[in-house]
């Protein structure tokens, strides 16, 4: 973190201020403070070939497995996604994430539209199946959460930048606390312990995607409270990639299906403002619904 900080460079552009490490860029709009990063290094591991080109304003990322399968990945010109799909060697194409109806109107008018006012979700389930803690949940338990429909009516799909910025959406969904996966302060590295700890979640997201290969999950990094807030951003987007990464490449989860996005300290498991290991966390969740807007109950 301390190489990191030495890295930033901040500038100012209207009422917004860029700070931008080597891999990350942190965006600060009025009170709000936003972490964005490219996930196209998550998908080359195991890659056959990888070819980058541009299209417009638009930059498209091919990546090509060993089956022969494409990865297509297309990003605008402010580097958030637009679209992903799985294009099978038979032609097939599985559209994953279609993500261009939320414009291009970043540049325009900044990141205020992606943050969605909701009143809290009902929640009508017990509890312990609403918040799955990964220490004591059974592999059932966290398979059926993973495939787990909305506890609240959706009133309309959501882009990926809502999802991402916006708990009240991402609320609808039930989450997993991996409450046996936590980080030492100022890390966010795995340790092998850590790494076979990531089994069950493993094994369940695989189970989810055979079964739906359009499945989308997301990885949520969290931090205590203790330091910057900048650097804890950062630090927790750093801990959501790792985690993600150790998934696909210990336990062979599609890296497609895994989106991921850092909190900081916005979202304390334990209300304290001194060092809390059961703060330093990631949290898996199910947002194919909110993408689509389907499987709502009533």
């Amino acid at each position: 973190m301390d190489q990191l900080r030495g890295e930033r460079r901040e500038v100012r552009q209207g009422d917004r201020t860029i700070i931008r490490e080597p891999d990350r860029v942190i965006i600060r709009e009025g009170d709000r403070t936003i972490i964005r990063h490219n996930e196209f290094d998550r998908f080359r591991y195991g890659a056959r070939d990888v070819r980058i080109e541009r299209r417009g304003d638009d930059s498209v990322t091919y990546v090509v497995r060993p089956d022969g399968s494409r990865i297509v990945n297309v990003v605008d010109e402010n580097g958030f996604l637009l679209r992903r799909s799985r294009v099978m060697p038979d032609g097939r194409e599985i559209i994953i994430i279609d993500n261009r109806r939320r414009g291009r109107d970043f540049a325009r008018g900044g990141f205020a539209g992606f943050f969605v006012n909701l009143p809290p979700p009902v929640v009508r389930i017990p509890r312990e199946r609403y918040i799955v803690e990964t220490e004591w949940a059974e592999p059932d338990v966290i398979y059926e959460t993973l495939i787990a429909p909305p506890v609240d009516h959706l009133d309309r799909a959501y882009s990926l930048d809502e999802i991402r910025y916006s708990a009240p959406v991402r609320d609808r969904m039930p989450r997993i606390d991996l409450n046996t996966v936590t980080f030492d302060t100022g890390s966010w590295e795995l340790g092998p312990q850590e790494i076979d700890r990531l089994a069950a979640i493993g094994d369940g997201l695989n189970r989810a995607i055979a079964a739906n290969p359009r499945e989308v999950f997301l990885i949520e990094g969290h931090t205590d409270a203790v330091g910057a807030d900048v650097d804890n951003l950062s630090l927790s987007d750093r801990r959501a990639e790792s985690v993600a990464v150790a998934l696909t490449q210990q336990f062979g989860v599609p890296a497609e299906n895994l989106v991921t996005q850092g909190y900081g300290e916005q979202y304390l498991k334990v209300p304290t403002e001194g060092p809390e290991r059961a703060n330093r966390r990631v949290t898996v969740r199910r947002i194919t619904p909110l993408l689509t807007g389907e499987a709502q109950p009533r």
